[in-house]
């Protein structure tokens, strides 16, 4: 995929004033295309929608108690299509839940702090 070309964004977190805050941040900054879920189970049923990059909350069932966490979501997006990119996004900075993830086939991963959103971006931008 070029540079140039507008990619396609899944947002996927249960905090809704994050997932609006990210997506318009991210909008404002590129020229890419974002959508936004808050579960998992949601995401996978748009997958036939081709995202190139899914952004992906750790901690998904904090809503609803009975939907899948990040990383079971991680293995269902990685089984289906493995070629689309994942960010994961947590509150947590533990180093084994990063680690995790990544072994998992995540690209990286983003601690929710106050530069996040940048690093994001900043992730989007390199990812081709």
């Amino acid at each position: 995929m070029g540079t140039n070309m507008v990619k396609k964004i899944f947002i996927v977190d249960d905090n809704e004033m994050l997932c609006m805050a990210l997506e318009d941040f991210i909008t404002r900054k590129t020229l890419h295309e974002v959508e936004v879920f808050g579960t998992g189970e949601e995401c996978i049923k748009n997958l036939r929608k081709q995202p190139d990059i899914v952004i992906l909350d750790y901690n998904l069932n904090s809503v609803e108690a009975d939907a899948a966490n990040g990383s079971q979501i991680l293995d269902q997006i990685k089984e289906l299509n493995n070629s689309i990119h994942v960010v994961m996004l947590s509150s947590q900075d533990a180093y084994g839940t990063a680690l995790q993830t990544i072994s998992k086939g995540a690209d990286t991963y983003v601690v929710k702090d106050e530069g996040a959103f940048e690093k994001i971006v900043a992730i989007i931008k390199g990812l081709n």
